[in-house]
C-alpha cells in the first residue's frame, strides 16, 4: 500500500507544492503579514519536513510541535481560525493548480485540516 506521500509524487512533488503554496500565501492579504521578516528558505524546509512526515514519507518529525511553533503568532499577532482556513484554502488551490487528483486533495485536506491539527495551531 502506498502512502499519501508516495501517491502525491514524493520529495519532488512536496517541494514543488510547498514552493507554490508559499508563493500563493505571500500574496494573500489575509495571512501574508504572519510571514513578515521570516526566513522563508528555513520555513519552506520546516514545511517540507512536516508534510513529508504527515503524509507518511518519514517515520518521525523532528521539528517543533505545532502548538509551540504557532504560540507566538496566536498570542502576539492574533492568529485565528479564519487565518487557518485561509491557509487551508491556499493549500487546496495550490494542489488544484498542480493538477493533483481530487481524491488525493481530499486526503491532503483531511490531514491538514484535522481538528486536532487546527487546535494545536490555534493553541486551543
Amino acid at each position: 500500500m502506498s502512502t499519501l506521500y508516495e501517491k502525491l509524487g514524493g520529495a519532488q512533488a512536496v517541494k514543488l507544492a510547498v514552493d507554490n503554496f508559499y508563493d500563493r500565501v505571500l500574496q494573500d492579504d489575509r495571512v501574508k503579514h504572519f510571514f513578515d521578516g521570516m526566513d522563508m528558505v528555513k520555513q519552506k524546509g520546516h514545511q517540507r519536513a512536516f508534510l513529508t512526515y504527515a503524509f507518511g514519507g518519514a517515520p518521525q518529525y523532528d521539528g517543533r510541535a505545532m502548538r509551540e511553533a504557532h504560540k507566538q503568532l496566536v498570542e502576539e499577532q492574533g492568529l485565528k481560525g479564519e487565518h487557518f482556513d485561509a491557509i487551508a484554502e491556499n493549500l487546496q488551490l495550490t494542489l488544484q493548480d498542480l493538477g493533483i487528483a481530487e481524491e488525493l486533495i481530499s486526503e491532503v485536506m483531511a490531514v491538514a485540516g484535522a481538528p486536532s491539527h487546527r487546535r494545536d495551531v490555534l493553541n486551543q
